[in-house]
């Protein structure tokens, strides 16, 4: 009976754990593009380029890579102040756009994957939201 019990919990268990998984890494970065086109194209360029002394580039970014939390954080809370990346310095100002941590969490997939980028650091919104301020 105790094992009738302990099989049928882990059913249970098993048939609703992927309620609080996270999408797969292939989808996370193909809605991760799409947010990126739509909020962050504008300043860091269609392929992660930048703007030379205005703003920083995302493609093989050593300040992207140096410090995944710290890039996530500023995407969640915005930057302002002076960075180095690449042995370039930035001054540009970089607003919070109101993403949520799913959508901050596609959009550094995305970025962490793309232009010669690559990563197994896999940035999950469960991640994002244990970011603070």
């Amino acid at each position: 009976m105790k094992l009738g019990i302990a099989l049928f919990c882990c059913y249970i268990i098993f048939q609703f754990s992927w309620l609080s998984q996270n999408k797969p890494l292939k989808e996370s970065i193909a809605d991760g593009a799409l947010i990126y086109n739509e909020f962050c194209v504008q300043c860091h360029l269609g392929k992660g380029e930048g703007v030379s002394g205005i703003n920083p580039p995302l493609a093989n970014s050593d300040y992207l890579f140096e410090d995944i939390d710290r890039s996530i954080r500023n995407v969640k809370y915005g930057l302002s102040g002076p960075i180095i990346v690449n042995d370039e310095e930035y001054n540009a100002v970089m607003l919070n756009n109101g993403l949520d941590d799913e959508e901050i969490a596609d959009v550094m997939n995305y970025i962490l994957n793309s232009w010669g980028n690559k990563t197994d650091d896999i940035v999950t919104k469960e991640r994002v939201a244990g970011i603070s301020e």
